[in-house]
Parts: C-alpha cells; structure tokens; sequence
C-alpha cells in the first residue's frame, strides 16, 4: 500500500451542535443565492450562541471582498475575543478569507464542504487552527447548482484560482 494515511481525531469529527450552526451557514448561503449571489454563507459562534452573521455579497453590493467569511466577520464588529469564537462556513475557505483567520485569531473553523473548492483547509491546519470537515450534502448540491448556472461568476469570484 502506497501513500499515507490520514487518522481522524475526535476534534475532527462534527458534533450535532456542529451540525446545527452550520445549517444556520447554509440558510445564509441560500438567501444569498436566492438573492442572486454565490451561494457561501458564514456564522460566527460564542458559547453556543450566534454572534454573527454572513454570505457572499459580491453579486449584491458589488464588493470584490464580500465573501461570507469578511461578511460575516464584519457583522462581528470589533473585538477582543476572536480565539473564543467559531467560525462556520459552508464552503472551504480561500486565500483571502483564510488570511482574515489566521489575521484575527480564529482557532476553530468548521467547513460544509471542499468538493467544490477545495480553498485552504490544510494550510489553516498547519498555522494551527482546528479545521473540522463536514462534507455536508446540501452545502455541496448549492454550490454546485450555482457553478452550473452561474460558471461565469463563479470563475470571477476565485479568480481562476480553483486550487486556493
């Protein structure tokens, strides 16, 4: 056998609490859609309790940098508490939104799925977020309706990059 083995932690395994916020992400991404936009939304969670709020407005506001991660962090506001707070997001994040991780402090990031996009889950691992998969069916069959109808924004909003 060739290749290597990856063995799962009980830290990456989604919880049922998990589950539950990263619906609330999805309802945001279906909005988005529905308005229109690309299908990404993004909470943000403090003990238990949604703080924040996003999605993907580039199509809506006509903001290059409006991914529902930046949304979503907007929404937060300004803190002190970015390490205490869990980040949701349906899909797995680019270079842009990762670098607003890692710039913040967000040591926990749930992810609804990287089919689509496979962003930069394993770079996050490696500065030492905890990155938890879901490879959730719904968040993965929004996104891809949407590449299948809306290539053209698609290919704009990651800028050709379908690796990062």
């Amino acid at each position: 056998m060739t290749g290597t083995t990856q063995v799962s932690t009980a830290k990456d395994v989604p919880t049922e609490q998990d589950v539950q916020f990263l619906r609330q992400a999805y309802q945001e991404a279906l909005a988005g859609f529905q308005e229109g936009g690309i299908p990404v939304g993004a909470v943000m969670v403090k003990d238990g309790q949604i703080i924040a709020r996003g999605r993907n407005k580039r199509m809506q506001e006509g903001d290059a940098v409006m991914h529902g991660e930046t949304d979503c962090l907007r929404a937060a506001g300004l803190r002190e508490d970015y390490g205490e707070i869990d980040l949701y997001t349906t899909l797995s994040p680019c270079m842009m939104c990762t670098g607003a991780i890692l710039h913040f402090g967000i040591k926990r990031v749930v992810v609804g799925e990287d089919t689509n996009f496979p962003g930069n889950i394993d770079f996050l691992k490696k500065c030492g977020v905890q990155v938890v998969l879901v490879d959730d069916a719904q968040c993965k069959s929004l996104m891809s309706k949407f590449i299948a109808q809306r290539p053209d924004i698609w290919f704009e909003d990651i800028a050709g990059n379908e690796t990062v």
